[in-house]
């Protein structure tokens, strides 16, 4: 009886080679001198050797040990996607897309705090935002100072910013504009301040917005 052992990663294989009893005339393993010299036809080594691999017991040997090849494999071979054409493994790594964060601000109400006095409707083409005077006022979209008015009766002090996109808007009854006609301007750009100039009843800011140059309710394109 004949043992082998053989290590196969973290598992170990045991090989048991035992003299079969019983019949003896099981077909010897390999050919005997004289058997190799009496071939006459063929290479002598490759009957050598074919005798050899056809064998039984061979057989039988090499088909146990690749089923336990092929089931050993299973259990501790890694991903074979994960294997390069090298030999070496890669580690399977999903890349990160970093996408840069805008703090761009779209559109936006034209005053810190949000409070609605009055709203759109007939004979009111706008709305109010309650305010004190003093502060700061700002585009509710990007574009360029289009028209800058002064005056003592109606809108009083006002500002009318282009958007560049369909839309315009006008701030009104400002207590000071600090703003040139035709300056670029974003919704960072404090272009006036709150105030009670014109027709008014008290500090507040009216703010109208005009699509292809008609009155629309600036509620239906501000934030909610």
């Amino acid at each position: 009886m004949k043992k082998l052992t053989t290590n196969f990663g973290s598992f170990r294989i045991h090989l048991q080679i035992t003299k079969r009893r019983g019949d003896s005339s099981v077909d010897p393993l390999f050919l005997s001198l004289s058997e190799l010299a009496s071939v006459r036809s063929g290479n002598k080594i490759s009957r050598f050797f074919r005798h050899f691999f056809e064998h039984a017991n061979v057989r039988k040997f090499v088909g146990r040990n690749l089923a336990a090849f092929v089931v050993a494999s299973s259990v501790i071979t890694p991903n074979v996607a994960a294997i390069a054409n090298t030999g070496t493994f890669e580690a399977n790594t999903l890349a990160e897309i970093v996408q840069p964060l805008s703090t761009d601000v779209v559109v936006q109400y034209p005053t810190e705090k949000v409070k609605v006095n009055q709203g759109y409707r007939l004979f009111h083409p706008g709305i109010d935002l309650e305010g004190v005077t003093g502060d700061p006022v700002h585009p509710i979209m990007k574009g360029h100072v289009a028209k800058i008015e002064r005056s003592r009766f109606a809108y009083g002090n006002s500002i009318i910013v282009d958007h560049e996109n369909g839309y315009s808007s006008r701030y009104a009854h400002l207590s000071s504009m600090i703003v040139r006609e035709k300056e670029q301007v974003d919704t960072k750009t404090v272009i006036g301040a709150v105030g009670s100039t014109g027709r008014s009843t008290g500090d507040h800011l009216h703010l109208e917005v005009y699509k292809e140059g008609r009155n629309v309710n600036p509620q239906t394109i501000l934030p909610l």
